[in-house]
């Protein structure tokens, strides 16, 4: 496994297993299982450019476990990704879907690139080889790709159209977060921060949060971010900041967060606005840096970025009570302690971002049987699974007195760990249970 940056992601994700694991009882077997990924397949796409030139990249896929189904997991494309990270968002991806209880393992792809310096038709060449690369990688019964940072249901479209070409059958399973005409599901665009919300509400629920008098701030207004501020405003959430890669807004009334949605979308922007009908005015607010909105006296933190924003170097300065992980792996495991030590309340990812996979698996499930969902249904249904996790995490977490982080993962260990043991463990073939 050749990396481009330092291994800090898997050995921070490996850390954290290692210490929930024992901490929470999970055998050293499961846990020596789950620390080190299934397969990996590392390519170099080479890519002909618009001038005639090449240039070539270098693409990932991970298959971490798959003791409970077929690997599922995103493709990126970001100038971060390395064998190291995909591997670590693998790990992640199989603990989130046995939280949640979805018949998949974990997976992840990636490619090394700054997809904005790209032209459509160099992106469309660019997807169609990765798929011509991880062909015999992937398959509606072994790993189901889908969308991740940078990328979207029209280059979903794009890699099962080229996986189709290369196997000569219609296999609209193999890839989720398609375009609804190529068999994509309702409810998939807004799947993640949906689920976001619905876990934010249960958590409200459980600490006695009223929503006019909850302030959140939210780090990222990408696809994730976006919709799970627009629903929390929706509901009556005081959003006083929402920030992009360029920096951040601060209101402490709050904003009209789909007016702020609205300007993102026509001037690639993020402006304090208020509209009405089509007229939009700009209205008294602060600019700060994504590293102040993260340290903002809120009610609710939402990182819905990249990964490993609060560390051992801002930690101490984090003063929301309570935070909802949207991205991957926000938080440092470094930190986990301390924040813990401090009574912030973290929701973990493997939970609070779980709503994308739970409806590429309603996807991947109508695939199969060729028949579609309303989008009432699918969110019903997502509604349905997350509040039964939600729920049973929290319930770990006051019985045994642990954090709602080494709640949800004792909670999909031990479901991996049942699934090891049956498959027989040392215990087992030593003759002693």
């Amino acid at each position: 496994m050749t990396a481009h940056t330092e291994q800090n992601h898997f050995e921070n994700a490996l850390a954290r297993l290692r210490r929930i694991g024992t901490t929470t009882g999970i055998s050293a077997e499961v846990i020596d299982e789950l620390s080190r990924p299934m397969a990996i397949l590392e390519a170099t796409l080479r890519v002909r450019m618009d001038d005639g030139s090449t240039r070539h990249f270098p693409a990932y896929r991970c298959r971490y476990n798959d003791a409970l189904g077929p690997t599922k997991g995103g493709i990126r494309f970001h100038p971060g990704v390395d064998a190291y990270e995909v591997t670590a968002l693998a790990l992640w991806m199989t603990l989130k879907c046995a939280v949640v209880e979805i018949p998949y393992g974990g997976g992840k792809g990636g490619v090394t690139l700054d997809p904005k310096e790209l032209s459509h038709l160099e992106l469309e060449r660019l997807s169609r080889q990765y798929i011509r690369a991880m062909a015999d990688f992937i398959g509606p019964d072994t790993d189901i790709p889908a969308p991740d940072v940078n990328t979207n249901a029209r280059i979903m479209g794009w890699m099962a159209d080229e996986y189709e070409t290369i196997k000569r059958t219609k296999a609209p399973a193999v890839i989720t977060g398609k375009p609804i005409i190529l068999g994509g599901s309702q409810g998939r665009d807004e799947a993640t921060g949906r689920g976001a919300f619905i876990v934010i509400q249960k958590l409200a629920e459980k600490k006695s949060l009223k929503p006019k008098q909850t302030t959140v701030a939210v780090q990222g207004f990408g696809n994730a971010g976006s919709y799970t501020a627009r629903l929390l405003a929706d509901e009556g959430y005081k959003v006083v900041a929402v920030s992009d890669s360029k920096g951040g807004i601060y209101r402490k009334d709050g904003f009209d967060i789909e007016s702020v949605y609205r300007e993102k979308q026509d001037s690639r922007e993020l402006k304090g606005v208020y509209c009405r009908d089509s007229v939009c005015e700009l209205i008294d607010h602060d600019t700060i840096s994504n590293e102040e909105l993260l340290e903002l006296d809120v009610d609710i933190l939402v990182p819905a970025a990249l990964g490993g924003v609060i560390t051992e170097g801002n930690a101490a300065k984090i003063k929301a009570g309570n935070i909802v992980e949207v991205a991957n792996g926000p938080i440092l495991s470094e930190v986990d302690d301390e924040l813990a030590g401090r009574g912030v309340t973290v929701v973990p990812d493997i939970l609070a971002n779980a709503g994308g996979v739970t409806v590429s698996y309603f996807e991947w499930a109508q695939n199969r049987q060729g028949y579609s969902w309303t989008l009432e249904s699918v969110r019903a249904r997502l509604q349905a699974t997350l509040t039964t996790a939600f729920d049973a995490v929290w319930k770990i977490a006051e019985e045994e007195t642990l954090p709602l982080r080494d709640a949800a993962y004792a909670r999909a260990l031990r479901r991996i760990g049942e699934t090891i043991e049956t498959r027989g463990t040392k215990k087992y073939f030593n003759g002693k249970s």
